[in-house]
C-alpha cells in the first residue's frame, strides 16, 4: 500500500503516545453477585500495595447485580478511603462482562489499567506483582498466565482444561507468539493504549480481544505465573459453549487492518460514576 493512502487510513484514528513511566492504576471490578469475595478482593490488595500507587478502585455494576453486592461495595468503601483510595461505582451501559470492563476503561484515569474480578479467582495478591512490572515496563503490557506453573487449575473442569490447551496452542500459532496463557483476562496495559483502540466484543471474548489488538499493534506483552481457583460464591457468566465464540474474535483481530485497530478522533469519554445508594 502507498505511503500516502496508508497515512490518509490513519489521520481520522486516534494515536496513542508511549507511556514513558508508571503514575498510579485503576483497578477494574465488573461486580455481579459476589459479596465476601469482594471485600476479601480489596482487603488484600490494600495490606499488599502501596496506597501511593493505586488511582481508584472502579467497582462496574448493572441492574442485575445483588443488593448484597451493593452493600458490599460501600461496605468496601469505608476501608479504601480511609486508605485514601477511592472507591468509584459506574453505571454499565454496555452490556455483558466485556461491555462492562469496556466502560470501566474509558472511565479510568489512572496511567494504567488493571482488569481483574472480585471473586478471587483472579488472584489479588498478584496485584503488587503488576504494580512492579508496570512501573519497570510503563509501555508494556503485563498479562497473567495459568499455563506457567505447573497445578494452577484449581477446581477447573478437564474437559474445558484441555480445550483451553488446545486453543492457547491454536491462538498462538495464529499470532506467531510464544504466549502461554491469551483468554485469560488478568492483565494491566498503559491506559492510553487501551482507551485509544477500537473495541469489538462485549461478551467473554473481549478478554482475549484485549491481547490480540495490542498485540496486533506491536505492543510487548510480559507473562507473570498465576494460580486459578474457583469462585466459592454466585456463578460464572462464560459457558462452556460461549468458550468456542473466541475464535471469531480471533481471525477478525489477526487480519483487521492495523488502521481500524484504533478508535477514530472525536471517541469521547463519559462519566457514570455513582454512589451505591443511587441504585
Amino acid at each position: 500500500m502507498p505511503l500516502q493512502k496508508t497515512l490518509r487510513l490513519f489521520m481520522n484514528r486516534k494515536m496513542w503516545i508511549e507511556t514513558r513511566s508508571f503514575k498510579s492504576l485503576s483497578i477494574l471490578l465488573p461486580t455481579l453477585n459476589e459479596t465476601f469475595s469482594f471485600t476479601q478482593t480489596l482487603d488484600i490488595i490494600l495490606n499488599t500495595c502501596d496506597a501511593a500507587d493505586i488511582e481508584e478502585f472502579i467497582a462496574i455494576v448493572c441492574e442485575r447485580t445483588s443488593k448484597e453486592s451493593l452493600m458490599s461495595i460501600d461496605g468496601a468503601r469505608v476501608k479504601t478511603e480511609a486508605a485514601g483510595i477511592p472507591l468509584i461505582v459506574l453505571w454499565q451501559t454496555l452490556p455483558f462482562a466485556g461491555g462492562a470492563v469496556r466502560d470501566g476503561i474509558d472511565a479510568a484515569r489512572g496511567s494504567h489499567i488493571l482488569m481483574m474480578a472480585p471473586d478471587l479467582e483472579t488472584d489479588p495478591y498478584l496485584a503488587s506483582e503488576f504494580i512492579r512490572m508496570a512501573r519497570q515496563y510503563p509501555s508494556d503490557m503485563v498479562t497473567a498466565s495459568r499455563w506457567l506453573r505447573k497445578s494452577a487449575f484449581v477446581g477447573y473442569s478437564k474437559v474445558k482444561l484441555i480445550c483451553n490447551r488446545i486453543f492457547q496452542k491454536l491462538f498462538s500459532i495464529i499470532y506467531k507468539t510464544r504466549l502461554t496463557d491469551m483468554t485469560f483476562g488478568y492483565r494491566c496495559a498503559p491506559a492510553n493504549l487501551l482507551q485509544a483502540i477500537a473495541w469489538e466484543e462485549v461478551k467473554h471474548p473481549f478478554f482475549l480481544e484485549t491481547l490480540l489488538k495490542p498485540l496486533r499493534l506491536g505492543v510487548k506483552i510480559h507473562e507473570i505465573p498465576t494460580v486459578w481457583k474457583a469462585r466459592e460464591e454466585g456463578e460464572s457468566q462464560n459457558s462452556f459453549w460461549e468458550t468456542f465464540k473466541y475464535f471469531g474474535i480471533a481471525f477478525r483481530a489477526r487480519f483487521e487492518p492495523h488502521s481500524r485497530l484504533l478508535k477514530e478522533v472525536g471517541h469521547e469519554k463519559t462519566d457514570r460514576r455513582r454512589d451505591c445508594h443511587n441504585f
